[in-house]
């Protein structure tokens, strides 16, 4: 058993994949953290963006 414990700390195999796995996980939390801090801002700019769009077509429609 003891033998078994061993090798499979010093085993390094499946090491890169499980290193992937831990940065994605760090991206997947840093940006939910950036979207939840920045959500009410991004919402208000695209409102703000849309409003304009539709108050400048609905402008040269009426020329």
């Amino acid at each position: 058993m003891r033998k078994f414990i061993k090798w499979f700390v010093r085993d390094e195999r499946g090491v890169s994949a499980m290193e992937y796995a831990v940065l994605a996980g760090i991206v997947a939390v840093a940006l939910g953290a950036v979207a939840g801090t920045f959500s009410t801002d991004v919402k208000t700019m695209f409102t703000t963006m849309f409003s304009s769009i539709t108050t400048a077509q609905a402008g040269s429609t009426a020329n």
